[in-house]
């Protein structure tokens, strides 16, 4: 049974192994473990004590918010779970104007399903930072 929590008590680096799958220079687990306690608001699922996923968001509080990173252990993907940590995450976002995401084209399918339209954005990544 898959159970989500907003509070991140308790949560170690140890307990964010397994994501980041494919991504050619992943955060280290000290970095992924910052941004999450460094971040707006954060809806952590679990599995028992196993982390299947997580998703974070970053505002003003006041207008706007961008949500970084959403991801889902492999092993626990197909169930729903990232689907329910979106509906979790807009929900505490429910009184700002906009909640905004960049994406891969091949997950825009997903988040339009999930009520998200496509926008036009521009960005920088400085992949040398992580």
């Amino acid at each position: 049974m898959i159970s989500y929590r907003t509070d991140l008590h308790g949560l170690t680096e140890t307990d964010l192994a397994g994501f980041f799958v494919g991504w050619p220079t992943p955060p280290s687990p000290a970095q992924h473990l910052a941004v999450l306690r460094g971040s707006y608001r954060v809806v952590i699922a679990r599995s028992g004590d196993d982390v299947a996923g997580f998703v974070n968001m970053i505002s003003d509080g006041v207008l706007t918010a961008f949500v970084p990173w959403l991801e889902v252990r492999p092993e626990f993907q197909g169930q729903g779970i990232g689907t329910e940590l979106m509906r979790r995450i807009v929900a505490e976002a429910a009184h700002l104007y906009s909640v905004d995401l960049t994406c891969d084209d091949a997950l825009r399918p997903y988040y339009e399903r999930l009520g998200m339209t496509a926008l036009t954005g521009m960005g920088l990544r400085n992949r040398s930072a992580i």
